[in-house]
């Protein structure tokens, strides 16, 4: 699947968070709502809801159940540097890492 203008939209999304400075609701109701409201956009006839959940292996590599697609990524020891592979795959790329968390939603 080619990247879209919406898809390239979750990366600097993920971004407003950090500045958001909500406290009242959890990370992850946060970035649900703001990639809701983002599809919503691109979308003249958006899906009634996404579903998101966070997979978390050891190691550097986490990847998301069949059906779901990275949002995004979180790396241990404080790495900041992932990218996604194959649009379902978390790789945290710093060379010491415990371990790796993927963002994984699917529209419902």
């Amino acid at each position: 699947m080619k990247p879209t203008p919406c898809s390239l939209l979750m990366p600097i999304l993920l971004l407003l968070l950090m500045s958001a400075g909500r406290t009242q609701q959890s990370l992850d109701a946060i970035v649900d709502e703001k990639i809701k409201d983002a599809l919503q956009e691109c979308n003249p006839h958006p899906p009634t809801r996404i579903s998101c959940t966070s997979v978390t292996n050891s190691g550097k590599l986490s990847s998301c159940p069949s059906g779901t697609f990275v949002t995004g990524c979180a790396c241990g020891y404080g790495c900041g540097s992932w990218d996604i592979r194959r649009e379902t795959t978390c790789h945290c790329q710093c060379s010491v890492v415990d371990w790796t968390t993927a963002r994984c939603c699917q529209l419902v």
